[in-house]
């Protein structure tokens, strides 16, 4: 299956319920999740067809210009980061580790999407704005050379936006640090 995914964040919680409900009734598309995150953001995220999905994100981001800080349209996102968004993709794999910390969680998922797609890399997990103060941090395993590729490819969207807070690879991590991620 080919999934559209539309991901909005505003920084109104009263324009982003306003924003969703005018997003649900103007295209048919289905919501993913519509929530509350810090610090007082509000975070979107459609599927459906393609062209509802993009006519409801271009309808938030010119209705709502005043409140959006950031939205990204994925018209072919990888399943693997939709398991990931509903908290049911899991791996194995223990090799080297790459971290990608945006100041958003849109840019977090164009990401984890870009750098699934660059290289032979899988999403250890995915966490999205709650408990964060609202930036979004994807970790992704597999051999190093590929984690370096996927990390610099997975951030450049959220650095030319200038919504890119930090990243890290590393190449062996300690046995420790997998159990506390």
């Amino acid at each position: 299956m080919i999934y559209s995914v539309g991901v909005v964040e505003l920084k109104s919680i009263a324009k982003g319920i306003e924003a969703c409900d005018d997003a649900l009734k103007s295209a048919g598309i289905r919501l993913v999740t519509a929530h509350t995150a810090c610090p007082g953001k509000y975070e979107i995220i459609l599927t459906g067809e393609l062209a509802d999905v993009q006519t409801a994100v271009e309808r938030i981001k010119n209705g709502y210009s005043d409140s959006v800080i950031d939205a990204v349209m994925l018209g072919r996102i990888d399943e693997t980061v939709v398991h990931a968004l509903l908290g049911t993709e899991t791996t194995t794999r223990r090799e080297a580790i790459g971290i990608m910390e945006t100041f958003s969680a849109a840019s977090a998922v164009k990401a984890a999407d870009t750098a699934v797609k660059t290289a032979d890399v899988e999403i250890y997990d995915l966490r999205l704005s709650r408990g964060q103060g609202g930036k979004g941090v994807v970790i992704i395993t597999g051999q190093v050379s590929d984690v370096t590729s996927a990390v610099e490819a997975g951030t450049a969207y959220a650095k030319s936006q200038g919504l890119l807070h930090g990243s890290s690879v590393l190449a062996n991590p300690h046995p420790e640090v997998w159990d506390h991620l």
